[in-house]
């Protein structure tokens, strides 16, 4: 009997060394996770001074790095999505008939956390302002949404749509929003909704490439581009593709699925080395296309990168946020496209591009005798600008008030409406956020007056006086 018992205790404790000795002779795993891995803890701050966080900053390590852990991950999230139907990643919901779906979209699927009114009236003024800029630089623009992929088959979902809150989405908002504000906007959702095959991966959060190829055709058709339709090219289908949910879920065991693949050549070429479509940048080359194109996308639109550059003799891929609008003139591009998934709306209210803040002529300016309206008021210099940030308070803000800025009792400029998220993680949704070039600026103090439109005109409700920093 001792012996049997010290056996089990040998047995013990070296199964449990498994996972750390095991790290000398296995090589470290890359992450299947969306997220960065901890790395090995240095002794010693940056300062120079003792760590006092390293033995938890060594446990995060391991946690991350013992041996055989995309195995023992993979066991684990078996157990429980094939026996138990439940997901053991935490951005993944694990639906029924083998379906996941990724667990960003939950909030928006439920309806618990819907955007206000004036959060869907800051997307759309933003984009419309973006929208005015560049046709008066001759530049068309368009605005999609790629939607969520409950959004269009959740019959997979589990339990979850019993605990609904709402039906309406952000995304059926904010669209009366595009038109009133007479924003160019390719409807996604209702043309992917209406056909009658499934067009997402069952394990992946993004479209196959039926759908893209769709997607695509749509919004060349929206821009009135000249370019040849996907709709009657011949594909082939393999079971070769490799879900980034299931992955996430599965690291050691991804299930593949069909994904289509037409039969088209296409005719564009990269310019410089690419990684992959998932790269930050991309230009493209295509010698018998003509026309420009910068677009602007997520996930989604990596997918959209090779129909999209396939149409144009130029063009440039940027998944930089906030958009940059110099990127017009280092390209030359005559259109932009702003593709954004559906999850990542809210996103859009809390970022403004950089791009100048248009001028503009007021008839009258009102001071309403309030020097209390605007508060927060920032400056901090972006490269050749100056960026100005504030918050309107609520007694001074409508849905749709329009806000100015009027600098030295000189030129009036337009600001875009944002989102702020506060120190608490709550979200103000009457900021506001204004780019001018710093030559606008005098090299000292400057006067700055927060200006609001409504229908009976501009009104001054705060006055300011800042110097921007050197």
């Amino acid at each position: 009997m001792k012996k049997s018992k010290i056996l089990y205790s040998i047995l013990f404790f070296g199964i449990c060394l498994v996972p750390s000795v095991g790290m000398l002779f296995t090589h470290q795993e890359s992450s299947s996770e969306n997220r960065t891995l901890a790395e090995f803890p240095s002794f010693k701050t940056e300062d120079g001074s003792i760590n006092f966080d390293w033995l938890s900053q060594a446990g995060d390590y391991f946690q991350d790095h013992f041996a055989f852990r995309n195995e023992l991950v993979t066991a684990n999230a078996v157990v429980n999505g094939k026996v138990l139907g439940v997901s053991t990643a935490s951005g993944v919901i694990q639906g029924t008939d083998g379906w996941l779906y990724y667990k960003d979209s939950l909030s928006d699927y439920l309806g618990t956390d819907p955007l206000s009114e004036r959060s869907l009236f800051n997307i759309a003024h933003t984009l419309s302002m973006m929208q005015t800029y560049l046709e008066g630089r001759n530049v068309d623009f368009l605005f999609t949404v790629a939607p969520n992929k409950n959004s269009l088959y959740d019959e997979h979902m589990p339990y979850y749509d019993k605990v609904k809150v709402s039906d309406e989405k952000n995304l059926d908002r904010l669209v009366s929003w595009l038109s009133s504000e007479g924003v160019h906007y390719a409807d996604l959702y209702h043309m992917l909704l209406s056909q009658d095959e499934t067009l997402y991966h069952k394990r992946d959060s993004h479209w196959n490439n039926k759908g893209v190829a769709m997607a695509s055709d749509l919004l060349l058709d929206t821009l009135e581009k000249e370019h040849d339709s996907w709709d009657e090219e011949p594909y082939q289908v393999r079971t070769d593709f490799e879900g980034d949910l299931d992955t996430m879920l599965y690291p050691s065991m991804p299930q593949l699925e069909d994904e289509v693949y037409y039969d088209r050549q296409t005719t564009y070429a990269y310019v410089g080395e690419v990684g992959s479509n998932f790269d930050p940048k991309i230009t493209t080359v295509n010698p018998v296309k003509s026309g420009s194109l910068v677009m602007y996308r997520d996930s989604f639109g990596n997918a959209l990168l090779p129909f999209m550059a396939d149409a144009y003799a130029n063009a440039y891929f940027s998944r930089g946020i906030p958009y940059q609008l110099s990127d017009i003139d280092t390209t030359g591009a005559d259109t932009v496209v702003v593709e954004r998934a559906e999850r990542f709306l809210p996103e859009m209210a809390v970022s403004a591009p950089v791009m100048a803040g248009p001028a503009v002529v007021p008839e009258s300016l009102l001071n309403q005798d309030a020097e209390d309206g605007a508060t927060d008021l920032a400056s901090k210099n972006v490269g050749n600008m100056v960026q100005i940030t504030g918050r309107i308070k609520p007694e001074y803000l409508d849905t749709d008030t329009q806000i100015y800025l009027r600098i030295n009792q000189a030129g009036v400029y337009e600001a875009f409406p944002v989102d702020v998220k506060l120190e608490d993680g709550t979200l103000d949704d009457g900021g506001f956020c204004l780019y001018l070039y710093s030559a606008s600026l005098a090299p000292g103090e400057n006067n700055l007056e927060v200006v609001t439109k409504d229908d009976q005109g501009y009104h001054i409700i705060y006055s300011h006086t800042f110097e921007p920093a050197a």
